[in-house]
């Protein structure tokens, strides 16, 4: 599905998936700022909290870029460390059904992962690479062919020099890992980014946060703008310790509860059932992951398979379009085209919710309760698509290049997109 990577070793630069990118002159750091919306962002700095951030916008590179549909951590996180959309490597969310199978596929290594990422490229190259992450599940498939540092937060008590190149990192951060429901586990992540940069110095770090504190606080929020502060702190000791930074999120974050605080929800698969009968139609959800207390495997959008040859797409497409709630319903060539997504990991057809709304399979298929009370907050939509993108250093911008968040590696690399 890609080019293999190629090595100049003349000019320092490595190419990767179609793409050049030039050796790092410092230490390179790229923090994937899971669901930061940019409204948090905005937020903290009218507040006047972040003042590592803000000097970052001014005096580095600052803009939006738009997150790959779905949106979604996984195939947002490979995208970035690929520097490619979805289509490329093949990751199209966290839970997919294998039409070969008949079976659904939860993400949790690097199996789907099928182009080279940069960080496996660099490290083959010489480079010294880490790649930390918050959830287990992705560190599996960032680390994929990766010969250097690769642990998550959430088993960092677990990590191993065979497996992660690493162990002792409790030690190393100097506490124990955080519970995997918290706060603190994106800033473990960022923490032990710090400690290796202090102690191991890598040429090129992937931190990936989780997106605990979005998934239930709104940016203006006391929770929020703390979270900020602490995130802003650490990002400031890593440009003490001379690194070169880069943010992006993987995708930002909608409310999708009413003014009463009651999830505003569409079940698709029941109205699918209703509607054409039961065991027709097959409804995915593909934010689905292990994670579910962040989100109740309920976002922005939803993928239909027909299982049987009498139904039809015309029909099933023109009923779900009438749905209140849906922005749009797609069958898989138009939406393969438009948003760069894996075909073979693609359904029927692809709903994508309005702003403020929540699609999901059955309602006997959710546990709100999993919500624990906290108004429902997620993503997968387009109206989570636009993402902050910000370097610590000046970016020269192509203004005919539609900025993606996969460019990130290019603009703090390269100088340059």
């Amino acid at each position: 599905m890609s080019e293999c990577n190629n090595i100049n070793n003349d000019k320092k630069t490595v190419r990767v998936n179609g793409r050049e990118y030039r050796w790092p002159v410092q230490p390179t750091v790229v923090v994937c700022f899971d669901g930061c919306d940019p409204e948090y962002i905005d937020a903290a700095s009218k507040a006047g909290l972040i003042p590592n951030i803000d000097s970052m916008r001014s005096s580095g590179f600052a803009s939006k870029a738009l997150a790959c549909m779905p949106t979604f951590t996984n195939p947002n996180n490979v995208s970035i460390v690929c520097g490619v959309p979805p289509n490329v490597h093949g990751v199209s969310g966290n839970f997919y059904f294998d039409r070969e199978t008949g079976k659904d596929v939860m993400m949790v290594d690097s199996t789907p992962v099928r182009a080279p990422t940069l960080l496996a490229a660099f490290s083959r190259a010489g480079a010294k690479v880490v790649a930390i992450t918050a959830k287990d599940k992705l560190r599996k498939a960032l680390g994929k062919d990766l010969d250097g540092i690769a642990f998550s937060a959430e088993k960092a008590n677990e990590a191993t020099q065979a497996e992660n190149g690493i162990s002792n990192v409790e030690a190393l951060v100097g506490r124990h890992a955080p519970d995997q429901y918290s706060a603190d586990l994106s800033l473990f992540v960022l923490d032990a980014g710090i400690k290796l940069l202090e102690t191991h110095r890598p040429d090129i770090s992937y931190l990936s946060l989780s997106d605990y504190v979005q998934h239930k606080h709104a940016p203006d929020d006391p929770a929020a703008l703390e979270f900020m502060v602490a995130v802003d702190q650490r990002l400031g000791k890593m440009l003490a310790l001379g690194a070169r930074l880069g943010i992006v999120a993987d995708h930002g974050m909608s409310d999708m509860a009413d003014a009463e605080g009651n999830p505003r929800i569409v079940y698709l698969a029941d109205r699918l059932s209703a509607a054409f009968g039961a065991d027709k139609c097959r409804v995915i959800c593909p934010i689905t992951d292990p994670f579910v207390r962040h989100h109740g495997a309920l976002g922005g959008f939803v993928r239909i398979h027909l299982l049987t040859p009498d139904i039809d797409i015309h029909e099933v497409l023109a009923f779900v379009r009438a749905i209140p709630g849906v922005a749009l319903a797609l069958p898989r060539d138009e939406v393969c085209l438009k948003f760069d997504v894996a075909d073979d990991r693609e359904g029927d057809i692809a709903v994508i919710a309005t702003k403020g709304v929540a699609l999901g399979a059955g309602k006997a298929d959710h546990d709100l309760s999993q919500l624990s009370g906290t108004r429902l907050r997620s993503h997968g939509g387009l109206t989570e698509q636009v993402v902050p993108f910000i370097t610590s250093i000046p970016v020269k911008a192509n203004p005919t290049h539609r900025l993606r968040n996969f460019d990130i590696f290019c603009a703090v690399l390269n100088e340059a997109l």
